[in-house]
């Protein structure tokens, strides 16, 4: 299985303790309402990052559930940075110690 990199960003000027709080009731609904796309969602990362002076997040994820995750995170107004298709991820690195395997 190869997975694709998912970043999500926060809103400009929004701390990680609110963005965290967004990425949850986000990854809430998303298991609640579509639980086939949530197992397809493999890891995250352990750290939140920042880009841009925005927080940001990223996630494996396998590539065609990408496509399903995105009117949900344009519905709960989270960006997300384009997704490079060409940039697979093997399962060996998407569980290295920089990664938190959901389950």
């Amino acid at each position: 299985m190869e997975y694709l990199c998912l970043t999500l960003i926060g809103r400009p000027g929004e701390s990680e303790a609110a963005f965290q709080s967004r990425l949850y009731a986000f990854w809430t609904h998303v298991l609640r309402q579509r639980p086939a796309v949530y197992e397809r969602v493999y890891s995250e990362a352990v750290e939140f990052e920042e880009d841009a002076g925005r927080v940001v997040r990223r996630y494996m994820v396998e590539p065609d559930a990408v496509d399903e995750l995105i009117p949900d995170l344009t519905a709960h107004e989270i960006a997300f940075a384009d997704v490079d298709r060409d940039d697979r991820y093997s399962k060996a690195e998407a569980s290295t110690n920089e990664w938190f395997q959901i389950e």
